[in-house]
Order: C-alpha cells, then sequence, then structure tokens
C-alpha cells in the first residue's frame, strides 16, 4: 500500500503539469486559506532533490500563485473589506488575525507584508486590511514581490532539505520536512508569544494597551466606510 501511494505520488509530483498545480494551489491560498498551499510546495521540492520537477520550477510556479493569490485577496479588501470586517466577531481567531494585522500594519507598514507569512493566519488577514484600508497598489505590489519570493523559497529549501536527506525514500524526505516547517513555525509562535508576554508586563495594568488595539482596528476598518 505505502509503496503503491509513493508511486502516485511520484507520477503527480514528476508530471509537467506540477508547475501549473503549485500556482494554482499557491494563488487559491492567498483568498482560500484552507488550500495547504505550503505543504504542497515542499512536497513538490522533495521530489525535486531527485531531479524532477526541476526546484527552480518550484520556487517560480510557488512565488508567481502567490503573488497572484496576494492581489486577489488585496482586491476583495478594496471591493468589500469593510463589509467583511463589520461582521467579524470580536474574540474569534479571524478577529484576533486582523487585528493583529492592523495594528502589524501601523506598526511595521509593508513590511507587515513579509512577516505576515510566516504567521498562521496572518497572510489573508494582512492582505485584505491593507486592500480595505486603501494602502496603495504600487507599494503592496513591490512588498509582495520580497513577500512571495522568500516565501517560496523558503518552503522549497525545506522540502530540498528533507528530500536530499531521504533521496531513496520520498516519503520519509516528506516527513522531515513537514516537520523542519512545522518546527519553524512552533519557534516563530514561541517567540512572538514571549515578545507579547514581555512587552504586556511592561505595559501598564490599566487596560490601555487593549483600548488602543481596539480603536486601531476600528479606526482602520472604518477609513473605507467614509469614503
Amino acid at each position: 500500500m505505502t509503496g503503491a501511494r509513493t508511486d502516485l505520488l511520484h507520477q503527480v509530483m514528476t508530471s509537467p503539469w506540477v508547475y501549473l498545480a503549485l500556482f494554482a494551489v499557491s494563488a487559491m491560498d492567498g483568498f482560500f486559506p484552507v488550500v495547504p498551499s505550503e505543504t504542497a510546495v515542499i512536497t513538490a521540492a522533495v521530489f525535486a532533490a531527485g531531479g524532477d520537477p526541476l526546484l527552480i520550477g518550484v520556487v517560480a510556479a510557488a512565488a508567481l500563485g502567490a503573488f497572484t493569490g496576494d492581489h486577489v485577496s488585496y482586491l476583495i479588501g478594496r471591493t468589500g473589506g469593510g463589509r467583511l470586517m463589520r461582521r467579524l466577531r470580536p474574540g474569534t481567531a479571524r478577529y484576533r488575525a486582523f487585528r493583529w494585522a492592523d495594528r502589524a500594519l501601523a506598526e511595521r507598514g509593508g513590511l507587515v507584508l513579509v512577516v505576515s507569512r510566516y504567521i498562521p493566519g496572518g497572510r489573508t488577514a494582512t492582505t485584505v486590511t491593507m486592500g480595505a484600508v486603501g494602502y496603495p497598489l504600487p507599494a503592496f505590489t513591490g512588498y509582495d514581490v520580497l513577500a512571495a519570493s522568500s516565501w517560496a523559497v523558503y518552503s522549497a529549501a525545506v522540502g530540498y532539505l528533507g528530500g536530499a536527506a531521504f533521496e531513496n525514500d520520498p516519503l520519509r524526505g516528506l516527513l522531515l520536512g513537514l516537520g523542519l516547517a512545522f518546527t519553524i513555525t512552533v519557534i516563530v509562535e514561541t517567540a512572538r508569544c514571549i515578545r507579547r508576554r514581555t512587552r504586556r508586563g511592561h505595559a501598564p495594568d490599566d487596560g490601555g494597551d487593549e483600548r488602543e488595539e481596539a480603536w486601531s482596528f476600528g479606526r482602520l476598518r472604518d477609513v473605507r466606510l467614509k469614503e
């Protein structure tokens, strides 16, 4: 059974259509975040360690797809971001993701587009928020080139390392690649939590920080509503 699955996966990943599939998955993940684009890129890169598909093709397809998907998400924010944000329920995971994107955009500007790539749930929240608040499209495009290309290189590199370590056993290489990606995500999230708690520990305990965050979220949300 395992051998049959490996053979099927090998046929899919060595098909000339794999690049189009990677482009489509990476694009859809920009506005439909349940699509596992990172897993698909890592899987393709594991097989790329064996020579087929081409690693450069995997990176290019993933980067172009991510770039396209981000711009679709930005357009969604421009056209319907106000209505979307009004429907967010305080306390939900989506609300927290959009509030994080709002706060990070105010603090870091366009660089948040790069950072959000490595925050679970952050990519779509950031692109939609940037569209909703009218962030300039040329600047968005410039930062997104960096965000999409760095994400594609990172995901492909993780998969390629797994494939190179287990060149004759792609399934083990895939497990290693996914394990590396998961470990890096946990480290990043842990560092963010520690940083956030440290900042809260140094702030006055009067609820002001939470009120400021809520005000900021509402302020950015209302920018488009006033147009």
